[in-house]
């Protein structure tokens, strides 16, 4: 197995050392970026996915143990509560994009681990909340995941945008592989280590872990990320008419937004879905609580993780030497696979189901590095964070289309019909990268204004 050297020190030329603006604090002082600022932004990375993990992992479980849900309603309000989410983070995503190229990326990821930190603190106190109002306790839990997703909607685009403004087209697939592998390492965590606590010191004390990990995020966040991109955009509009012009004239643009559309939602899905099929299925076999099935279901995603964490660095390399649109296709071909195949699985506690969630792993890998790479390649720098923004607006309307219909398809056809029709569309867009990697075949690679100086390629050691 290969992984990144995450932690040797990134080496910058003295000559060319890159000088910020440390935004996060508010003063004019002049910095030089340095290695120790990409590792902690992969320290950041990893906080904030075992964050957004743990709390979807955990929510499954904690509608059906502390909230009492029943099956038959399950699909539904999981994915419900999903898509409400979604919706609002639709509202805020483009705008936050925007809003960073004006103030900066650290100030909205500090204020967002916030954000999710008290709210998560406050989760586990659903009933007592909805007594003290005179609500349902669902009710209540609807309104702490809707901040508690809010407030990753400040953090998550924004570090994506800081990835890309800590590079430059040559290098941006390597450090953009070293990221991609903080976030399967925080999910592989989550699923393999974090869900196995519920069965030992409860849903309450696992929540609660939640928060402290956001807590220690803003702690993070503020104390060692820095800014690099002057904010250029203080007395304009949000700028639809450029990224409109941007997204009609690159082909390539097209592709990662509708990739975005697909592929966002893959992990959702699996993390949802597949949680709730293990957690109501326990109900049919003997001496399997829903702890336990959820624990399992962690192991099981858990090595949708691993296979992820494998192969990145892998996905980092092929991006390298194949280019951008190809590699998005054998992602998005590889990934249609592995879900269509779900279909072929009666029994989840079968170890049958390891084989498509490999093939899953490693086309989610993919799915999550290249069209983000893409994305940032075709983004001038002083609207990339509001193309970002477009990004993943664009992602947050497929993550509710396909958790909607997920949901119905779970209730009404069974569990394995979400996947089913995920890896249908992930077939069909691989069938349109397939136009549009002959369309653009022999035309001249875009060139993208950058004036930063390259990043030493990342060492590679074997574990």
């Amino acid at each position: 197995m290969f992984a990144p050297n995450l932690w040797e020190k990134v080496q910058v030329p003295a000559d060319s050392a890159q000088t910020t603006t440390a935004a996060s604090t508010g003063d004019a002082r002049s910095i030089e970026l340095q290695g120790h600022h990409h590792n902690a932004l992969y320290l950041v990375v990893a906080i904030v996915m075992i964050f957004l993990t743990l709390v979807l992992a955990l929510q499954p479980l904690y509608l059906s143990q502390v909230l009492g849900l029943a099956r038959e309603n399950a699909g539904f309000v999981n994915a419900n509560i999903q898509v409400i989410t979604e919706l609002v983070d639709l509202l805020f995503v483009g705008y936050l994009g925007y809003i960073s190229d004006r103030i900066g990326r650290v100030p909205l990821i500090v204020y967002g681990f916030l954000l999710a930190g008290v709210t998560a603190l406050f989760a586990p106190f659903d009933k007592e909340i909805g007594a003290m109002l005179g609500l349902n306790a669902l009710v209540i839990f609807y309104v702490v995941r809707v901040l508690m997703s809010l407030g990753g909607t400040l953090i998550w685009p924004q570090v994506a945008t800081l990835t890309g403004d800590y590079t430059r087209q040559e290098d941006r697939p390597l450090l953009l592989a070293n990221v991609g592998f903080m976030m399967a390492f925080g999910v592989t965590l989550v699923y393999a280590v974090f869900m196995q606590l519920p069965e030992l010191i409860g849903v309450t004390m696992t929540m609660w872990l939640a928060a402290l990990f956001a807590l220690t995020g803003a702690w993070l966040a503020k104390t060692l990320l820095v800014e690099t991109a002057q904010p250029k955009m203080v007395d304009r509009s949000f700028p639809f008419r450029e990224v409109w012009q941007l997204v009609k004239q690159e082909q390539g643009l097209r592709l990662s937004f509708m990739s975005a559309f697909t592929s966002r939602n893959d992990m959702v899905i699996v993390g949802l879905f597949l949680m709730t099929w293990f957690i109501y299925f326990a109900d049919l076999m003997e001496k399997t609580s829903h702890a336990q099935a959820a624990s399992r279901a962690g192991l099981v995603i858990g090595l949708l993780g691993l296979v992820v964490l494998i192969s990145i660095p892998v996905w980092g390399r092929v991006t390298k030497k194949l280019g951008r649109i190809p590699a998005v296709a054998i992602g998005l071909l590889l990934s249609g696979v592995g879900f269509a195949s779900m279909g072929l699985i009666f029994n989840p506690f079968s170890w049958w189901i390891v084989l498509p969630i490999i093939v899953i792993g490693i086309g989610q890998a993919g799915c999550i590095l290249v069209p983000q790479t893409l994305a940032l390649d075709l983004a001038p720098e002083e609207i990339r964070g509001s193309v970002l923004g477009v990004f993943n607006t664009v992602g947050c309307f497929g993550v509710i289309f396909f958790l909607q219909v997920g949901g119905i398809l779970f209730d009404w056809l069974g569990p394995t019909t979400p996947f089913i029709f995920t890896g249908i569309v992930n077939m069909l867009l691989f069938g349109y990268s397939l136009v549009v990697m002959n369309s653009v075949k022999g035309k001249r690679k875009p060139s993208v204004k950058n004036t930063r100086k390259p990043v030493e390629e990342f060492n590679l050691s074997s574990i």
